[in-house]
Parts: structure tokens; C-alpha cells; sequence
């Protein structure tokens, strides 16, 4: 998720375990090399010797981009910074990237898919492995199965398939079986992902698809104790009890804390009320807060209005803080963000 799945976020979900390994968002080339500043704003992991969350969990980092020659360049510069893996975005489905050629508008041909991984795994050879990221396809799935194994022509190592077409958005059903289709034709390892909120989404997935792991992006933001669920599960057979509210709004809570640290309140405001968005669709209390709150733009009210015990009805408190805040000023919308980078879990 595009200004959510940030070094802070990835930290703080990551310290809670489950997860193998993390991908950043994605830096997006056009059409020159980089600067590295570019890469350590995205990555700043790379700045560590292991190029991990401070919990130790992997990082990868995520190229956007259609030109190979640009893309070989950046790869070349990532290698260069320490970067232990590179992954290529053809997922994104936001129309403002898909217009300027980038992301899922490459699926509609899978030459361009095989010409893009190519160039990359030529320019970084077996020093660091190359990875791919699709979904079933642009505006139909015909051509899913010829992306798949383009990228895997390509030189990619692992492939992450979102089980929709980009003009399927994200609107459900996500269809796992589809992603097993091209998991039984490819020689690399696939990973489901799309639609996992729960452990039985989990579980659903894994069966149809027959994958061994899974990507998580907006459900670890949805429940961010969702990978450590998973991982309980598979040791004890144990299910655990839902995520309460308490747990999500001291973490919402610690990441304002953190982002203060660096970044202006009103940017931390619409960080958090991004984050609370991703909640609200799976947990009714984080829907209720979302609406409380999410026209707030002073962040210690905000702040607040997540560590309080309890809320006014639903309006009440939106109403009553944002006339200390600035009345009228707009917030977040509750649309959800487009762009999809996560974390993997087994």
C-alpha cells in the first residue's frame, strides 16, 4: 500500500513475527538511473548491513517501471547499494501508473513482461535474485498464464500472482484457483495472493491454489496480528483469539509516535487515518473510530480519539474535535489506496 507500507510499518508488523520476508513500495523508474537517495528514502533498510527490519526480517526492494534499459541501469544501482533482492511490479493497478505504462499495463503484453525481467536479471546476473509480482491479466485472463511463464522465461526466481485482473480491481471474489492453473505450468516457485483476511482465507487460498506461501498486503493492515495467527496455527494447531481494538489503537498509537519522529504532523495525520481505513473494512470497532475520527487534522486529537476507551456515537467525536482542529478542513475519504506492496508469510 503506496505511503503505508513504509520502513516504520514494515518494522513494526514485522516485529511481531510470521512474516519471511518484506517488499518495499515501489520506486518508480522512467527512464535515467537513479540517484541513491531515491532508494534509501524507499529502502532505508539498506543502510544495514542485512538489509532487514531491526527484528530481522528480510527486505526486498520493488521496481516500477516499462523501459529495460532503465530498469538493467536501477537494478545495477540497487545491486550497488547492497540490495539482497529485486522485485518488479507488474501488479499495480492505479490507473495513474497504468497511463504513464507502468505496473499491470504491461500485462496486456507478455513479450514486454519477458523484455523487462531479462533486462534485469542481465544486469544483477546470480548476485541477487529477481522476483515478479502480476495479476491474472489487464482486462481479461487470457493472456495469464503467457505472463507467468514470460517472467519466468525472463530469469524471475519466484513469481507473486494477485488472483484478479487489473480491471477487476480489488473487488471480490479472488480467484485462487486460477493461480494454481499457473502454478502446475511454472518450474519456479508461486505465491498466492488476494482476499487473505483471516486464517481461513489463509487456508482457502493455500487449498486451491496449492501454493506453499502466501503475500499479504492490505489484510496485514487490516489485522496486523494476521501473520502471527497464521504462524501460531500452523506450530500448535491452536487458533487464537480476533484482534481487539486495544492492540490496534496503541499501534496506530506507537507508528503516529514513531513517524512524529521524522515527518510533519499533518503528513503523520493522514498516515494513521490511511492505516485506520485499511482496518475499518474487517473490525467494527476500528469502522467506528474511522468515523469519529477521520476528518481530524490535528494529530494529538487524533491521537487521542485512538487511545480513548470510548467515543462518542459515531460523528459525535469527528464533530467535536475538529472545531479545535479547523471545522471544514477535509481528511481522510475512506478511499481505499491503490497500490499493492506487502509482506509474505509460509
Amino acid at each position: 500500500m503506496e505511503g503505508v507500507i513504509d520502513a516504520v510499518a514494515r518494522d513494526l508488523l514485522t516485529r511481531r513475527g510470521g512474516f519471511d520476508w518484506a517488499v518495499t513500495e515501489f520506486v518508480r523508474v522512467v527512464d535515467a538511473r537513479l540517484p541513491p537517495r531515491v532508494f534509501l528514502k524507499h529502502c532505508p533498510e539498506l543502510a544495514s548491513s542485512r538489509v532487514a527490519t531491526p527484528s530481522g526480517t528480510a527486505v526486498h526492494l520493488q521496481l516500477l517501471g516499462s523501459a529495460p534499459q532503465a530498469l538493467a541501469a536501477n537494478a545495477r544501482q540497487a545491486l550497488a547499494l547492497g540490495a539482497v533482492s529485486l522485485d518488479l511490479n507488474f501488479g499495480c493497478p492505479a490507473k495513474l501508473v497504468n497511463r504513464h505504462d507502468g505496473g499491470a499495463s504491461l500485462l496486456r503484453d507478455p513479450r514486454r513482461v519477458q523484455a523487462a525481467v531479462t533486462a534485469v536479471h542481465a544486469a544483477v546476473g546470480d548476485a541477487i535474485p529477481v522476483t515478479a509480482k502480476i495479476r491474472l491479466g489487464f482486462a481479461d485472463r487470457r493472456l495469464a498464464l503467457e505472463c507467468a511463464l514470460a517472467a519466468e522465461d525472463g530469469g524471475a526466481r519466484q513469481l507473486v500472482v494477485h488472483g484478479r485482473t487489473r480491471d477487476e480491481g480489488y473487488r471480490p471474489p479472488a480467484h485462487w484457483e486460477w493461480i494454481g492453473r499457473i502454478r502446475q505450468r511454472l518450474h519456479i516457485p508461486v505465491v498466492a495472493n488476494g482476499d487473505i483476511w483471516t486464517l481461513e482465507d489463509y487456508w482457502k487460498a493455500r487449498t486451491l491454489s496449492g501454493c506453499r506461501d502466501v503475500m499479504l498486503g492490505r489484510g496485514a493492515l487490516a489485522d496486523p496480528w494476521l501473520a502471527p495467527r497464521i504462524r501460531h496455527w500452523q506450530a500448535t494447531g491452536e487458533q487464537l483469539p480476533p484482534t481487539d481494538w486495544s492492540r490496534r489503537g496503541e499501534l496506530l498509537a506507537e507508528y503516529a509516535a514513531l513517524q512524529r519522529n521524522t515527518l510533519p504532523d499533518r503528513v503523520v495525520t493522514s498516515l494513521v487515518k490511511q492505516w485506520l481505513n485499511q482496518m475499518r473494512t474487517r473490525d467494527p470497532e476500528a469502522a467506528r473510530r474511522f468515523q469519529a475520527l477521520k476528518r481530524l487534522t490535528d494529530l494529538d486529537a487524533l491521537m487521542a480519539g485512538l487511545q480513548a476507551a470510548t467515543l462518542l456515537p459515531s460523528g459525535g467525536a469527528a464533530r467535536t474535535a475538529s472545531s479545535r482542529a479547523g471545522a471544514g478542513t477535509p481528511g481522510a475519504d475512506g478511499k481505499c489506496i491503490d497500490k499493492k506492496e506487502a509482506l509474505v508469510t509460509s
